[in-house]
């Protein structure tokens, strides 16, 4: 793993542990929507990219336009319009303003490892805290945040049949792609998302029983 991308699907297992809450698949969708929509911005140059070798230690990509998608504005409109379409496909709130926070957290994580290529609305000034440049920090902390968030699904859900399914998932290495086009991308996101719906379709959150 070149960078820190697994680590914005730690809010997707934590919010799926919840009742009501939409399915793994979709929360994984929601964790990287922003991703996905910058990878599909890509092809018709709405929204750019280079690579730039030493630009950041772990990662080589300088993402230099993202106004769409790497705004906390932009971030915020992605994530109501996501919010609002679970909304309409389940029918429940909860389950639509979980799967918003997903989408909403993907910013926030981004302001941690990012160099400063993130806007708040689409224009300077571009923040990033850039722990990128630290991987003995960056490296461990997605390790812990992803193996803590696996252990909460874990023990917060119930699966018909055990949970092979859910060590699928976490064994599944996330395609690099740094390097590659926006159809890999696409398509890495589709792999995850993918597995994810597979691993969460027979697991149920355990509810929570108070003694009489």
């Amino acid at each position: 793993m070149a960078a820190m991308f697994i680590g914005h699907f730690a809010p997707a297992l934590i919010a799926a542990a919840r009742p009501q809450a939409a399915g793994l698949g979709t929360l994984f969708v929601a964790a990287q929507l922003v991703d996905i929509g910058f990878a599909a911005l890509l092809v018709p140059g709405i929204e750019a990219m280079r690579i730039t070798p030493g630009i950041a230690a772990m990662n080589p990509m300088d993402l230099y336009h993202m106004p769409y998608t790497h705004s906390l504005l932009g971030t915020a409109v992605w994530a109501a319009l996501f919010g609002l379409l679970v909304q309409l496909a389940t029918k429940r709130k909860a389950a639509a303003v979980g799967a918003a926070l997903v989408v909403l957290s993907h910013w926030f994580i981004d302001l941690i490892v990012h160099v400063p290529d993130l806007t708040l609305y689409g224009a300077p000034p571009k923040i990033g805290l850039g722990l990128w440049n630290h991987p003995a920090v960056a490296m461990p902390l997605e390790i812990a945040l992803i193996a803590a968030a696996f252990l909460i699904y874990a023990r917060r859900t119930r699966a018909d049949g055990g949970d092979r399914r859910l060590w699928v998932l976490a064994g599944l290495k996330e395609p690099a792609y740094l390097l590659a086009s926006a159809a890999t991308m696409l398509g890495a996101y589709a792999l995850l998302a993918g597995t994810a719906w597979w691993a969460g379709a027979n697991r149920r959150p355990i509810e929570a029983v108070r003694p009489s």
